[in-house]
């Protein structure tokens, strides 16, 4: 996947993923860095259970990467209120 691929999918998958742990984005580069992140993250939980991670810029790869955003964003606020 080429650079453009890897930002479009993060700033969709991370907008996606902030409006359904917190219902506001988080902005435009911390949805972007949040979705790529999260592809990863999404990747490496998909591959625990014997599945594919990212593999192009399609609908898998979007789901993959929005379910990481979301267990991102989960244990992100769940870290943060246990500081608080």
């Amino acid at each position: 996947m080429s650079i453009i691929s890897w930002v479009v999918l993060g700033l969709i998958a991370g907008f996606i993923g902030s409006k359904l742990v917190n219902k506001t984005g988080e902005g435009f580069f911390l949805d972007i860095a949040l979705g790529i992140v999260g592809a990863v993250v999404g990747g490496w939980l998909f591959s625990l259970f014997g599945m594919h991670g990212v593999t192009g810029l399609n609908i898998y790869s979007l789901i993959v990467a929005v379910v990481g955003a979301v267990v991102l964003l989960v244990v992100y606020h769940a870290i943060r209120r246990r500081a608080a």
